[in-house]
C-alpha cells in the first residue's frame, strides 16, 4: 500500500508538473509574440536575424504546450507509451535549450555587429521606407538619441540633415541647423544595445525556471513509468 500512495503521488506531480509546463508555454507564446511586436517598432526590424530568437520562442513556447498536453493525457491515463514518449519530447525540448543557451553565449559578441548594421541599415532606407522610419523616430525619441553613434551619422548616409525625431523639442525649423543644444548627441546604439539586453535577460530567467522544472518533470515520469511497467495500480 506505501508503494501505491507513493506511485499514486507521483501521478499527480506529474500532473501537477505539466500543468504548469502548459502554463509556461502559454507563457512563452505570449512573450515571443510581444517581443516580435517590441522588435517590429525597433529600428533594426529590417534586419532579419533581429526577429530569430523572439520566434524561436514562439515555437518553443508552442512545443511546450502541446507536449506537456500530451503529458498530462498520459498521466491520467497510466498509459507508459504516452509517459515515455512526454518524457522523451520533454528531454529533447531541454536538449534543444541547452544548445541554445550555449550557442547564445558563444556568439554573444557578434550582437554589437547585428545591432550596429541593423541601425545603419534602417538610416540609410529612411526616405525610402516609411514604416521603418517610423519605428526609428519613434526610438529616437524615446531613447533621447540621434544616429548610431551621433547626429553627425545621418550626413554620412547622404542626408542632408537629421530628422525631427533627432530635435530636442520637436518644431518645424528644429532641425535645420543641427548641433548639441538643438538635437540629441547621443548615438542611438548604446540605447538599443541595453534594451536588447535587458530583454534577453528577462527571456534566460525565464527559460532557466522553465529547464528547472523540466528536469523534475523527466524525473517524476521515469519514476510514474518505472511503476507503470512493474504493474502497479496507480488509480
Amino acid at each position: 500500500m506505501a508503494i501505491e500512495g507513493g506511485m499514486k503521488c507521483v501521478k499527480f506531480l506529474v500532473f501537477f508538473f505539466n500543468f504548469i509546463f502548459w502554463v509556461c508555454g502559454v507563457a512563452l507564446i505570449a512573450v515571443g509574440v510581444y517581443a516580435l511586436l517590441a522588435l517590429g517598432r525597433a529600428p533594426v526590424a529590417a534586419v532579419a536575424a533581429s526577429s530569430w530568437t523572439p520566434l524561436g520562442v514562439v515555437v518553443l513556447g508552442v512545443a511546450i504546450f502541446c507536449t506537456s498536453f500530451w503529458g498530462c493525457c498520459g498521466a491520467w491515463r497510466e498509459s507508459y507509451c504516452m509517459v515515455t514518449t512526454f518524457a522523451l519530447l520533454l528531454s529533447l525540448i531541454f536538449l534543444v535549450e541547452l544548445a541554445a543557451a550555449i550557442a547564445g553565449y558563444v556568439f554573444k559578441d557578434k550582437v554589437h555587429g547585428l545591432v550596429e548594421e541593423g541601425l545603419w541599415e534602417a538610416m540609410r532606407r529612411y526616405e525610402q521606407d516609411p514604416a521603418l522610419a517610423t519605428a526609428l523616430d519613434t526610438f529616437q525619441q524615446e531613447f533621447s538619441c540621434c544616429g548610431v553613434n551621433n547626429f553627425t551619422d545621418w550626413a554620412s548616409v547622404g542626408n542632408r540633415t537629421v530628422p525631427r525625431s533627432c530635435c530636442r523639442v520637436v518644431s518645424e525649423a528644429c532641425n535645420a541647423r543641427p548641433g548639441p543644444a538643438t538635437v540629441f548627441d547621443k548615438g542611438c546604439l548604446p540605447s538599443l544595445e541595453s534594451w536588447l539586453r535587458r530583454n534577453i535577460v528577462v527571456l534566460a530567467a525565464v527559460a532557466l525556471g522553465i529547464a528547472f522544472f523540466e528536469v523534475l518533470g523527466v524525473v517524476f515520469s521515469c519514476c510514474l513509468m518505472r511503476g507503470i511497467r512493474s504493474g502497479y495500480e496507480v488509480m
